[in-house]
């Protein structure tokens, strides 16, 4: 039994998010209301493969960022933990194959192949959303991968990279892999999140699925914002097993907490979380200093519009916050300004 065979039906995904979803943000979602399971960020496979990208791959491989989460014993931690799927990405079989079994002594529940990212840099090299465009390659890269490995491998993927009808030849020919579980962004590449995501194709995917690979799980991802919409199309499309959420979770670290069906976050809430946030930031970034490696400061910043917003001063509050140079100045303007916080 693999991970994906233990999770709810209707389970939700944190999705993985370049620049976004590492082990620090991983962990403050952890604290607000955690997902039923994590992906991390992508890593490429020929990264991992060579000598000089190796030590990078393996940072953004890391599982924890700490033992525990502040306020939590460590066998608590433990018995709480959410589980986390390593993605990869890349075009080179014998890479996949590399990078997939090391992976499987990584303590990861499984790992899941990126064939959907837009980013034209990703796609120009062959990978992401432009593996659609390249099937036989993809297939090659899937099997390499099984063929490394005793975890189970997912695919995340997009309907098609120009159109939409793509999808009845490309989503039957990954399910025709048996995968353990198959994650479709229900637009395309050229469509990216310009427009709304194409619900009205779930049943017929449903259907393909339900004909060639019934025993994979099907994700759904696209304008899934928190928990209650991801009930709501559980409700009216009980063919899907799990929901995946992106862009959501800008608008409401909390999205995955049940207790925040019927409520949203207050500004002292949302403070509380970016001074954890800030605290794990700096744990982290002291950590990769003393390994010779570093934690940049200047990604923080698109962090601060998830904590900041929704309350009188929010924007002047930010634009302060954006001047900042440092975790101690943050603090600084946070402290100078405790009215923004309350409403």
């Amino acid at each position: 039994m693999n991970i994906w065979q233990t999770l709810p039906h209707g389970f939700t995904v944190l999705a993985p998010m370049e620049g976004v979803t590492d082990i620090v943000f991983r962990s403050v979602i952890e604290k607000a209301g955690a997902p039923d399971l994590f992906f991390t960020e992508f890593t490429n496979v020929s990264s991992f493969a060579s000598e000089k990208g190796r030590h990078d791959a393996l940072e953004r491989l890391e599982l924890k960022a700490e033992k525990s989460t502040p306020g939590t014993s460590k066998s608590d931690r433990a018995q709480k933990a959410t589980p986390v799927i390593a993605q990869i990405w890349g075009k080179n079989p014998a890479h996949f194959a590399e990078i997939s079994s090391a992976l499987e002594t990584m303590g990861f529940a499984g790992l899941d192949i990126n064939m959907g990212c837009p980013d034209r840099h990703v796609n120009k090299a062959g990978g992401g959303a432009a593996m659609i465009k390249t099937p036989e390659l993809a297939i090659e890269c899937i099997k390499a991968a099984k063929s490394a490995t005793n975890l189970p491998v997912s695919v995340k993927t997009r309907l098609g990279f120009t159109y939409i009808d793509e999808y009845k030849t490309w989503l039957p020919l990954l399910l025709e892999q048996n995968l353990a579980a198959l994650t479709v962004h229900l637009r395309t590449r050229k469509e990216m999140s310009k427009v709304s995501a194409h619900y009205e194709l779930i049943p017929e995917i449903i259907k393909l699925r339900d004909k060639i690979s019934p025993e994979t799980k099907l994700i759904i991802n696209g304008d899934i914002k928190d928990l209650r919409s991801a009930r709501e199309l559980s409700e009216k499309y009980p063919g899907i097993d799990g929901f995946m959420i992106g862009r959501g979770v800008f608008g409401n670290p909390f999205c995955f907490n049940p207790d925040y069906l019927d409520k949203t976050p207050t500004p002292e809430e949302l403070r509380e979380l970016l001074i954890f946030h800030l605290n794990l930031f700096d744990k982290r970034a002291e950590e990769l200093e003393k390994r010779g490696s570093r934690y940049p400061y200047e990604p923080l910043k698109h962090f601060f519009k998830i904590y900041i917003n929704n309350f009188p001063g929010a924007s002047e509050l930010r634009a302060k916050l954006m001047e900042c140079k440092n975790t101690t100045e943050v603090r600084a303007v946070l402290a100078e300004n405790p009215q923004k916080a309350t409403r």
